[in-house]
């Protein structure tokens, strides 16, 4: 068996993030694979780093039809069986290249279809319904597309969890990692942080608010939000920078925008704070449990989910910052006296989310095609 990963773009995003793991943990693999991608971005020396070939074909124009001859013929070449795409748009690209070859295609939907137009919903259906699998990252949200497309219960319609690279997180020392503002002297500066660009699936608002009702009640914090601003929509980074200057946060919060060092930094924070609107998993969340970080996020279906309904983290009710601030204050009581917890969180979230196992059972998956 041998896969192709098609990819967009490789921009630091929670996709890419997740494909690259995969990538470099090629040697752990059951099965061999090639990532094809479009565009360029963040990621692209990483993934040419990695332990799996890498190709870039270009797309010139919407209706490039040579790109899928282009496409037809690399998967040709490297003897592709089963054709893996990230985006409902190249399955299509992939659907028509491989047309005659008995190459089979399947996808991951890693969003929702939440504000986007009619037709992409009926392209999204149709690529569901021509597609060899479909994969979706939680129950939750293959029960939501299953509800809003009436898709029948077949076994083309699989739930495959996301992974996280855990040697990824245990190689990196934290102290070579430099942070503004950061507390030294053991003093009581309470280090939080949230990881995550500023897009439409997350709520960094409401962690503004919380912050600012963290302010008033005299507690001594330095926060750091680590995620890129959206060239689509930048106003969503502005909002919130705005909001710490016209709260008096300005001295406490920090953007570090995209950074390529979150492992080292997760291991400085005494908590994570997180806020989604509509994430369909959320590594970062996974990530920061993992590393043993008391871990703060809303109680949206997904991540009631991924954390085994609150076990192995503090759920507060979304878009409310007054209980995040209730449940903060109550950890902050006694969160020094409670290592042996957040070490028991870690323990579970390893062994269900590690990116191996992800690894293992995207081959069933693939098997089954």
């Amino acid at each position: 068996m041998k896969v192709a990963y098609l990819l967009g773009s490789l921009n630091r995003g929670g996709t890419e993030t997740l494909v690259l793991d995969v990538f470099n943990n090629a040697h752990k693999s059951p099965f061999t694979f090639i990532g094809i991608h479009r565009k360029g971005g963040g990621y692209k020396e990483q993934f040419y780093n990695s332990k799996a070939p890498m190709y870039q074909l270009n797309l010139k124009h919407k209706f490039d039809i040579g790109y899928i001859f282009r496409l037809r013929k690399l998967l040709l070449k490297e003897s592709i069986t089963v054709v893996h795409s990230q985006q409902y748009i190249d399955t299509f690209y992939a659907l028509i290249a491989s047309f005659g070859t008995g190459i089979k295609v399947c996808q991951t939907f890693h969003g929702y279809d939440f504000k986007v137009s009619t037709i992409i919903k009926k392209a999204m259906k149709w690529s569901i319904k021509l597609s060899s699998a479909t994969i979706f990252v939680t129950n939750q949200q293959k029960k939501y597309f299953q509800q809003s497309y009436q898709l029948a219960t077949k076994n083309n319609l699989q739930v495959v969890h996301n992974g996280v690279n855990l040697s990824k997180l245990d190689s990196v020392v934290s102290e070579k990692i430099d942070l503004p503002a950061f507390p030294t002297n053991n003093n009581e500066t309470i280090v939080l942080g949230t990881v995550g660009n500023f897009v439409a699936v997350r709520d960094q608002l409401t962690i503004c608010r919380f912050l600012s009702l963290l302010k008033k009640k005299g507690v001594d914090f330095v926060f750091y939000f680590v995620g890129a601003q959206s060239p689509s929509e930048p106003w969503r980074y502005t909002e919130c920078v705005e909001y710490c200057k016209e709260n008096d946060l300005i001295n406490n919060v920090y953007f570090l925008g995209s950074r390529n060092d979150v492992p080292g930094i997760l291991k400085k924070l005494d908590a994570f704070i997180y806020s989604t609107d509509h994430d369909t998993f959320g590594i970062a969340v996974i990530e920061a449990i993992a590393s043993g970080i008391p871990t703060f996020v809303n109680d949206w279906e997904v991540m009631d989910e991924i954390t085994n309904h609150g076990e192995w983290a503090i759920l507060y009710q979304t878009k409310n910052e007054n209980d995040l601030i209730e449940q903060f204050t109550i950890f902050l009581n006694n969160y020094k006296n409670n290592k042996e917890v957040y070490t028991y969180n870690a323990n579970q979230v390893r062994q269900a989310y590690s990116i191996e196992q992800h690894i293992n059972k995207l081959y069933s998956v693939y098997q089954m095609l």
